[in-house]
């Protein structure tokens, strides 16, 4: 029983060993602008090539039940461990919320023909009458 409790002890210190730090990578360029109003623009670059900017703007409220919101646009690129450079340009905000495009991104399938025709189909359907669905 010592010699288990002795070898977890073993295996905790070892697991519980500071790790060597990977190599620190500088930074190029930064910038950072925010005005009074909450927008801001932002960018960076690094020395391994990962580069990112982002614009927010203020969006005032349409109404008494809405707050102001900041609209985030931007993107990033860097490049993945196969080599592939991988570049996402986005758009956030607050009726579609965060909207990534990028040619790495999956796509879903094509809507079977089947499916699109029962689509088409109930699309031409009345509303169902209040009070029932």
């Amino acid at each position: 029983m010592m010699r288990l409790i002795f070898l977890f002890a073993v295996i905790t210190f070892a697991a519980a060993a500071p790790q060597q730090p990977d190599k620190v990578i500088a930074i190029l360029k930064q910038d950072f602008d925010q005005q009074p109003d909450g927008s801001y623009v932002y960018s960076y670059e690094t020395e391994n090539g990962i580069k990112a900017e982002e614009t927010g703007t203020l969006k005032k409220a349409t109404g008494p039940d809405t707050s102001d919101v900041i609209i985030a646009q931007g993107g990033f690129s860097y490049t993945a461990p196969d080599g592939t450079v991988i570049n996402l340009n986005y758009i956030a905000d607050d009726e579609n919320g965060f909207k990534p495009q990028g040619d790495h991104l999956p796509t879903p399938p094509p809507i079977p023909p089947a499916i699109q025709k029962a689509l088409d189909y109930l699309a031409t359907l009345p509303p169902p009458p209040p009070g029932r669905a």
